[in-house]
C-alpha cells in the first residue's frame, strides 16, 4: 500500500508562487518514479510533471516548463512542486502520483487558486 499526502495549496494572485508538497508512506520511495497531474472543473486531469527515482530526469508539461519544478527528498519521501509565474489557467486541484506494483496511486489532491 501507497499513501500520498499532498499539501501546499491555497490562493493566490497571477504572478505569484506556491510550493506544493507530497508525503509519501508505506513504499520504498526512492525506487520510484513521482508525478503532478492537475485537474480543473469540467475538464480531464492531464499531466504535470513527473521526477525519476533518483531526482536526476525531470520532465514536464509544455504548459508549465519554465515555470514549474519537480523535485524530490528521498530522505523526507517527499517530493514537491514548486510553481512560479502562476497564471488563472493554473487553476485546479493537484495530485500527486506514483505507480508500484502496476497499481497507480494518488493522494486527495490540494486545491491551488489562481486568481487575475
Amino acid at each position: 500500500q501507497v499513501q500520498l499526502v499532498e499539501s501546499g495549496g491555497g490562493l493566490v494572485q497571477a504572478g505569484g508562487s506556491l510550493r506544493l508538497s507530497c508525503a509519501a508512506s508505506g513504499q520504498t520511495f526512492s525506487s520510484y518514479h513521482m508525478a503532478w497531474f492537475r485537474q480543473a472543473p469540467g475538464k480531464e486531469r492531464e499531466f504535470v510533471a513527473r521526477v525519476n527515482n533518483n531526482g536526476v530526469d525531470t520532465y514536464y508539461a509544455d504548459s508549465v516548463k519554465g515555470r514549474f519544478t519537480i523535485s524530490r527528498d528521498n530522505a523526507k519521501n517527499t517530493v514537491y512542486l514548486q510553481m512560479n509565474s502562476l497564471k488563472p489557467e493554473d487553476t485546479a486541484a493537484y495530485y500527486c502520483n506514483t505507480v508500484s506494483r502496476s497499481v497507480a496511486y494518488w493522494g486527495q489532491g490540494t486545491q491551488v487558486t489562481v486568481s487575475s
